[in-house]
């Protein structure tokens, strides 16, 4: 089997994006923990929908779709 070589600018890319996956995991605990908060002060709601997303609904009206790496406001 032959070994490909790999440009500088891949070996760059490669380390930020595993730098950048080591602090995501940490803003997304951090978000998921605060959205459990306002879930259990009464003040949001969250389902699973029928494609396996995230559905918060919070009591002031706003829908959002909690994704894997970002949150889009619905309604």
């Amino acid at each position: 089997m032959r070994a490909m070589a790999r440009s500088p600018t891949t070996d760059a890319n490669i380390q930020t994006q595993a730098a950048g996956s080591r602090r995501a995991p940490d803003a997304k605990s951090r978000v998921m923990t605060a959205i459990g908060q306002m879930v259990d002060d009464g003040k949001a709601e969250w389902s699973r929908t029928a494609t396996g997303e995230v559905e918060l609904r919070l009591s002031s009206g706003e829908v959002f779709m909690l994704g894997e790496i970002s949150v889009t406001r619905v309604a």
